[in-house]
């Protein structure tokens, strides 16, 4: 009897690792048609489970814990890929996170090189082996980066432009311990201290006091108006000129009930990696303090004032970069409503005076995760694609249906934190790093009457090159556009997208432990004052919940709602949900141009899987 994990690692051993297949299938006879050839509908579709080979040395054993730590699975075989079992950019930065707190150090980049447990175990470095910056390498002047510079240009009030996260926390939290666990993150990560006044500088630890930025609040019942109320008095609290950057909330609500603790950090200083790295650390200093200990939070590598001063200097020397951005702005239409006026929006665009944060309108909509899984796993892994790929495939497919255009150009946000310097880590850095930039998308022709069949195969073909084709995720275009005052005239020039999209990864659901998402999480609001003017006239912002019952992608739809209405949105996110329906149920796969290592197209790539298909064919019919 064949065994999955045997054939695959047989396979490992005689081909190159882009060639491996990323499941295997045993069954007992290949499904027929009715004429003898092999019927591809009828084949089960393939699931990620883990190559079950146990480590053979201490470092593979630790990778394979922490793979499966933020992973969330089981267990994780030292054969098994990163990628193929749902990770994503972000989660690899917390592999790379949690790795170096252990003594084992590789970057993001290496996770994407080397995916397996055996390939990462093999290039990993010891701690030791590693230098960190001084401990004052993160205090003083220094330069905005490029989404600061983006923030900056908004019209409308920005003190309270912000992030808030609310937590369950145990009955026996403390005002006292608390404060303490949060004086040793605002002293640990200096962009939490930042100030803004004619320019942006970090002061010394210890220079802004927890007391006067914690606060405890008695609770009963339902917190849910207390979550409320306290979250919008830490958003009026916030002074980035004073540095006033965080505020914390307490809600108590007795020796008996957990509470909750709702967490507020200006936007200048967080951002969606961040918390993975703040929320661990206000854990571990609470616990610290709460069994009279000393708060001693791990090193950071490289500080976000290093960071911002590299950019500013990486930004004179990524001019050659200007032709691939104006390009992608000026490839024709920039417009979601063409001539014909397909979103109804009369020709009209954004006026910052009247399209504001309090006149959007939202929508969310969720996927099962008998859908979501196969868009996180298996698919990608069948394209070596990632998960922002296949997303995006799918929404490329619905906004073209949608405009009646064969291409769609949108605003497409990053994590930003890549490894453009070498020496610089920031796996442990905390601090606003998003990158956005300018993408024009063209699926190809689509069959939406069959959209698990060819359609979905040459879509996310076409966008995963597409967005292969930019170097370096895009950082460069936030350089230009802000921090190079000769490129910043010229791409200035042009309009903004109308779209934007942004995937956070992957994120816990409320569980009902302490020191995880409260129920009650969303009841936190919006970050933005009312009358802050939308960057977008839609937006998209989609997350991965990690349920009980399995990953659900969600997605909350913003539009200004002079320009668009409810009815029309959701007929473009209902599209895309049913373009995503689609892809998780394709069989298929394949390799693109950006997978070998020979100068070769798309169409020789799948003429060649054509021959082969073809004589395997031929061969079951003799």
């Amino acid at each position: 009897v064949l065994d999955a994990g045997e054939v695959r690692r047989f396979a490992g051993r005689m081909l190159p690792d882009y060639m491996v297949p990323a499941a295997v299938v045993v069954l007992e006879a290949l499904p027929l048609t009715a004429n003898g050839k092999l019927d591809r509908r009828a084949l089960p579709v393939p699931e990620i489970t883990s190559s079950g080979r146990e480590p053979s040395t201490p470092r593979e054993a630790l990778l394979c814990g922490l793979f499966a730590e933020v992973l969330g699975v089981e267990r994780v075989g030292v054969e098994d890929g990163f990628f193929d079992l749902g990770g994503d950019s972000i989660i690899a930065i917390q592999l790379v996170a949690r790795a170096r707190q252990a003594g084992v150090v590789f970057g993001p980049r290496d996770v994407f090189r080397y995916q397996s447990v055996r390939e990462l175990a093999a290039v990993a470095a010891e701690e030791e082996e590693t230098e960190h910056e001084p401990e004052d390498a993160g205090i003083g002047p220094l330069p905005a980066t490029p989404i600061m510079a983006w923030l900056d240009g908004l019209a409308g009030p920005t003190d309270d432009f912000s992030q808030t996260v609310v937590l369950q926390v145990p009955p026996d939290l403390g005002l006292d311990h608390l404060t303490v666990a949060v004086q040793a993150v605002l002293d640990r990560h200096d962009a939490l201290r930042l100030r803004a006044t004619d320019g942006l500088e970090v002061p010394a630890r210890g220079a802004v006091r927890a007391a006067e930025h914690v606060r405890r609040v008695e609770v009963t019942g339902d917190p849910t108006g207390a979550i409320i109320e306290q979250a919008a008095r830490s958003r009026a609290g916030l002074d980035p000129a004073a540095g006033k950057m965080v505020g914390v909330a307490w809600l108590d609500a007795g020796p008996e009930i957990s509470g909750r603790l709702v967490l507020t950090v200006h936007h200048l200083a967080i951002d969606g990696v961040s918390w993975r790295i703040l929320l661990p650390d206000l854990f571990a200093a609470w616990e610290a303090a709460a069994r009279g200990a000393v708060p001693e939070l791990a090193a950071v590598p490289t500080s976000f004032r290093t960071w911002a001063h590299r950019l500013q200097d990486e930004a004179r020397d990524r001019a050659a970069e200007l032709d691939l951005w104006t390009r992608t702005l000026g490839g024709g239409t920039t417009r979601l409503d063409p001539v014909a006026d397909t979103f109804g929006t009369q020709g009209r665009r954004l006026d910052p005076a009247v399209d504001t944060f309090g006149t959007q309108g939202h929508l969310t909509l969720e996927l099962p995760p008998e859908i979501t899984e196969p868009l996180l796993t298996r698919l990608p892994a069948a394209f070596h694609a990632r998960v922002g790929d296949v997303l995006l495939a799918g929404l490329a497919l619905a906004v073209s249906r949608w405009t009646g255009q064969d291409s769609v150009l949108l605003d497409l946000e990053g994590h930003g934190r890549e490894e453009i310097f070498p020496g610089v880590d920031l796996s442990r850095t905390v601090g606003w790093f998003t990158t956005m930039y300018p993408v024009r998308l063209d699926p190809g022709q689509a069959d939406w009457a069959d959209l698990r069949g060819p359609t979905a195969g040459r879509a996310i073909k076409r966008v995963k090159e597409q967005l292969r084709a930019i170097p370096d995720n895009g950082i460069g275009y936030g350089l230009l556009r802000h921090l190079n005052p000769v490129t910043a005239a010229e791409l200035s020039r042009y309009p903004v997208p109308e779209l934007a999209f942004n995937y956070l990864g992957r994120v816990e659901a409320a569980s009902g432990a302490d020191w995880s998402p409260a129920p009650e999480s969303d009841a936190a609001g919006g970050g933005h004052a009312a009358d802050l003017a939308v960057p977008h006239a839609l937006e998209v912002n989609a997350v991965t919940r990690d349920t009980p019952d399995g990953p659900r992608l969600r997605a909350t739809w913003s539009w200004a709602g002079r320009l668009f209405g409810e009815e029309r949105v959701r007929e473009l996110a209902e599209a895309w949900f049913t373009a995503l329906t689609g892809l998780s149920l394709h069989t298929g796969g394949g390799l693109t141009p950006s997978d070998l290592m020979v100068s070769i197209s798309q169409e020789e790539i799948d003429a060649f899987a054509a021959e082969l298909d073809a004589e395997w064919s031929a061969r079951e019919s003799a």
